[in-house]
């Protein structure tokens, strides 16, 4: 359920999101391109088969797509999805345009909805961050039967309970009280300044 709320908050809410691809040339190549629909199985979107774009999700099915909410730095919310896309043809297409009015605008009649092909992200995971909240939050998921990778800085047994951590510390994330210390994920920007300050090397980094 986790999944499927950040997944349609990315569709329905940001909807114009960045995506990279990989070119002929194993270059990335970013383009805005809006997110259709979502459900539990992923993403939805479309493109045209005669634009670059097609071609580079063709030849290699690796994406990742971006997007952000917000008036300002302080009050976005981003969504990031790495994952594996599937052309499904026209499926979806009238459901498509029927979430989407202004793709009429776009292509106006079903003779020129012909070039049109429907893609999935269909496995992936992905991360939800929030800036507009003090501490920061941050949340990663999966979906697809893609396992969720564990990332991010770790106090280990070696840890002396200095509490230099802390001090540097610019979310004020870090329990002390506990020994070894204990990070809180979900509010961790990830800086490394733990890692760095700590003099006997606690801090790991996965």
């Amino acid at each position: 359920m986790k999944a499927e709320k950040y997944l349609q908050y990315l569709q329905k809410e940001i909807h114009s999101t960045v995506f990279a691809t990989i070119d002929e040339n194993g270059n990335p190549v970013t383009c805005v391109i809006d997110m259709m629909l979502s459900d539990e199985n992923g993403l939805y979107f479309l493109t045209a088969k005669g634009k670059a774009f097609y071609a580079r999700l063709k030849a290699h099915d690796s994406v990742s797509v971006t997007g952000f909410h917000g008036k300002d730095t302080m009050s976005s919310k981003s969504v990031t999805v790495r994952g594996k896309v599937r052309e499904l043809g026209d499926v979806l297409l009238t459901e498509i345009f029927k979430a989407n009015p202004y793709m009429e605008e776009i292509y106006p009649g079903e003779k020129s909805r012909a070039v049109l092909t429907v893609f999935q992200i269909y496995q992936g995971e992905g991360e939800f961050f929030d800036l507009s909240v003090k501490p920061i939050f941050r949340e990663r998921f999966s979906f697809g039967g893609s396992e969720k990778k564990i990332s991010g800085y770790f106090v280990g047994s070696a840890c002396i309970g200095c509490k230099l951590c802390f001090s540097v510390c610019p979310q004020k994330c870090i329990d002390i009280a506990a020994k070894p210390a204990v990070i809180t994920q979900s509010n961790c920007l990830h800086c490394g300044r733990c890692a760095e300050i700590c003099p006997v090397g606690a801090v790991e980094k996965r």
